[in-house]
C-alpha cells in the first residue's frame, strides 16, 4: 500500500510557498494592485489543496468560493473592504468542517476570536509535536548530519571553484555573486504573513460548541412592567409623530422653512441625531419587547411597536431625503454615499427586529439576517466604483456643466484619484467656458500621470486603471505622462499660481555734503 505524506508537511511547504509568494509580491512595494490580489489567491488555493475537508462541507464550499471571489475583486482594485471580507471568508471556510452545523453569527463571532488567540501559538506548538514525532520515530542526531554533509558541500565546492576557473562565464557569474543585506524587517514581514496563513491551514481546538445569549422571555426589571411599556410605547408614538409631521410638511411637501432656519441647517444637521434616534429605538424593542414575554403578547403592545416601527422607518426615509437634498444642492462626496448606505441599513435592522418579534423569531435569526444584509451591502461596495459614480455625478450637477448644483470643486475631484479621469475627460467635452475646461485639463493630466506611473509597475497594476486608460483613449484623450505642475505652477483646482512679483531694486540714499567725497 503506497505510503501517505503526511499532511503536516504538505501545509507547511504550502505555508512557505504563500510567505515567499508575499515576500516577492509585497515585500518594499511602494502601492498594491496585482501583487495583493496574487498573494490572496495563492493563499486561498494553498487551504484549498490542504483541506480535503473543506470540499466535502456546503457552508465551507461557500465561504472558498467567496474567498475567491474577493480575492479577484484585488486585481480589479486593492479594497480594504474586499480584503477584510476575504479574511473572514477564510476563516469560516477553515473552521466550518470543525464546527457543529446551525451556529448563529454570535456563536461565530465567538470562535474567530478565540482562534484568532490561539494562532498566535498555534505554531509553536505544532512545532513541539512534530519534535516529538520525530524523536520518537527517527532519533535525529545532529553530529551524524554534519559529517554527513561533508563530503557533498566540500566536493560541490571543489568541483565549482574548478569549473570556474575553466569556464570565463561560471567565473564572472560567480565573481558576482554577492549575500543578500540582511533587513530586520523581512523576518517582520514573514511573520505576519505565515501566522494567518498557518493558522488557517491548521485550525486548533476549536470544536467547542458556543452558546448565544438567551434575550428572549420576561425581563424582570426593578418599573419595568407592561404598563409602563405601554404608556412608554404610546408616548414615543406621540414624539415621533411630531417630528415625522414637521418632515411631511417642510421635506416633503415642500413648504417654506420658518424664519431664520436655512436649508442646509434643516437637511444636513438632524441627519446623524434621527439615525441615532432609530438605532435607540430598535435597542429599545430588542430589550423590552422580547420574543415569548408577556408584552410583547399583548394586542395593544403589537399594534403600537408596528405603529412605531413606521414611524422610525419613515423618519429614516426623511433622513435620506434630507441627504438628497443636500447632495442635490450643493454636491456628491463618498461619505455621503456612505451615509445613505448606512440608513438604508438602519431601516433594514429597524424591519427585521419587527418582523422578529411579531414571528416571535430567535435570536440567532435576528443575528444571522443582519449580518447577511452587511455583508451584502459591504460586497457590493467592494465591487462597485463609488469614486467614478460620485464624480459622474458632480459633472453631471455642476452648475457649469448646466446643472442645478454648485461649481463643480476640482480639488475635491482630483482627491479621487484616476476614478476621476473619465468624468473630467467627458467635461472637457461639453460646451463649458474655457476657463473650467483648461483647469479640468489640468487636473486630468495630473491624475493620468499618476495612473500610468503606478501602472508601469507590474506589482501595482489595476485592471480598473487600465479600462479607466482605454475610456480615455475611446474619448480622443490618449493617455500621456507630463511633469507634475499641480503644487508648483498651478494649485489643486488647475488654476494657474501666479507668479511672483519681482523684487524692486535696493534704493540707493542720496549722498548728503557731509559724505559726498568730492567736498
Amino acid at each position: 500500500m503506497p505510503s501517505r505524506l503526511p499532511t503536516f508537511w504538505i501545509k507547511l511547504g504550502l505555508a512557505v510557498t504563500v510567505v515567499a509568494a508575499g515576500d516577492l509580491l509585497l515585500f518594499d512595494a511602494k502601492q498594491l494592485g496585482l501583487n495583493l490580489g496574487l498573494l490572496l489567491l495563492s493563499a486561498t488555493l494553498a487551504l484549498a489543496i490542504a483541506n480535503r475537508a473543506v470540499w466535502r462541507h456546503r457552508l465551507a464550499l461557500l465561504a472558498l468560493f467567496a474567498a475567491l471571489m474577493f480575492a479577484g475583486v484585488q486585481f480589479e482594485r486593492p479594497s480594504f473592504v474586499a480584503c477584510l471580507l476575504w479574511s473572514l471568508a477564510m476563516a469560516v471556510a477553515a473552521l466550518a468542517p470543525r464546527a457543529p452545523r446551525g451556529d448563529d453569527g454570535f456563536r461565530w463571532f465567538q470562535r474567530l476570536i478565540v482562534g484568532g488567540l490561539k494562532a498566535l501559538v498555534g505554531p509553536v506548538l505544532d512545532l513541539r509535536e512534530a519534535l516529538k514525532v520525530r524523536a520518537r520515530s527517527r532519533p535525529l542526531k545532529l553530529t551524524g548530519v554534519l559529517l554527513a554533509a561533508i563530503l557533498p558541500v566540500v566536493g560541490g565546492l571543489i568541483f565549482l571553484e574548478l569549473f570556474a576557473a575553466a569556464n570565463p562565464v561560471i567565473g564572472q557569474a560567480l565573481a558576482h555573486l554577492s549575500l543578500p543585506e540582511f533587513e530586520p524587517a523581512r523576518p517582520i514581514f514573514w511573520l505576519m504573513i505565515g501566522l494567518p496563513v498557518w493558522a488557517v491551514l491548521r485550525p486548533r481546538g476549536l470544536r467547542k460548541t458556543f452558546k448565544t445569549p438567551g434575550i428572549e422571555g420576561d425581563l424582570n426589571l426593578p418599573g419595568v412592567t407592561a404598563a409602563s411599556i405601554t404608556v412608554s410605547l404610546a408616548v414615543f408614538n406621540a414624539v415621533f409623530a411630531l417630528q415625522n409631521g414637521l418632515d411631511i410638511a417642510y421635506l416633503w411637501s415642500g413648504a417654506g422653512l420658518p424664519k431664520g432656519v436655512t436649508f442646509a441647517d434643516y437637511a444636513h444637521g438632524a441627519a446623524y441625531p434621527l439615525i441615532a434616534t432609530a438605532l435607540l429605538a430598535g435597542l429599545f424593542v430588542l430589550v423590552f419587547l422580547r420574543p415569548g414575554s408577556t408584552t410583547a403578547a399583548r394586542p395593544v403592545v403589537r399594534w403600537l411597536v408596528i405603529a412605531w416601527v413606521a414611524q422610525n422607518v419613515f423618519l429614516v426615509a426623511s433622513t435620506a431625503l434630507r441627504t438628497f437634498d443636500y447632495v442635490e444642492a450643493y454636491a456628491l462626496t463618498q461619505m455621503r454615499i456612505a451615509a445613505l448606505i448606512w440608513m438604508a441599513l438602519v431601516a433594514t435592522g429597524l424591519l427585521l427586529i419587527l418582523w422578529r418579534v411579531l414571528r416571535a423569531k430567535s435570536s440567532g435569526w435576528l443575528i444571522n439576517a443582519n449580518l447577511l444584509a452587511v455583508g451584502l451591502v459591504l460586497t457590493l461596495c467592494s465591487v462597485l466604483d463609488l469614486g467614478a459614480l460620485t464624480a459622474a455625478w458632480n459633472v453631471r450637477h455642476a452648475r457649469e456643466a448646466g446643472g442645478k448644483g454648485v461649481a463643480l470643486d476640482l480639488c475635491y475631484m482630483r482627491t479621487l484619484h484616476g476614478a476621476a479621469v473619465v468624468s473630467l475627460a467627458e467635461l472637457e467635452r461639453r460646451p463649458v467656458g474655457d476657463d473650467l475646461r483648461n483647469r479640468a485639463e489640468v487636473v486630468r493630466g495630473e491624475l493620468v500621470d499618476e495612473m500610468l506611473r503606478k501602472q508601469a509597475v507590474w506589482r501595482g497594476w489595476r485592471y480598473r486603471d487600465a479600462r479607466r486608460l482605454d475610456r480615455l483613449a475611446t474619448l480622443g484623450f490618449p493617455p500621456t505622462r507630463i511633469v507634475h505642475q499641480i503644487g508648483r505652477n498651478y494649485r489643486c483646482d488647475g488654476s494657474p499660481v501666479p507668479a511672483p512679483m519681482p523684487a524692486l531694486p535696493p534704493q540707493t540714499p542720496p549722498l548728503t555734503p557731509a559724505t559726498n567725497p568730492r567736498t
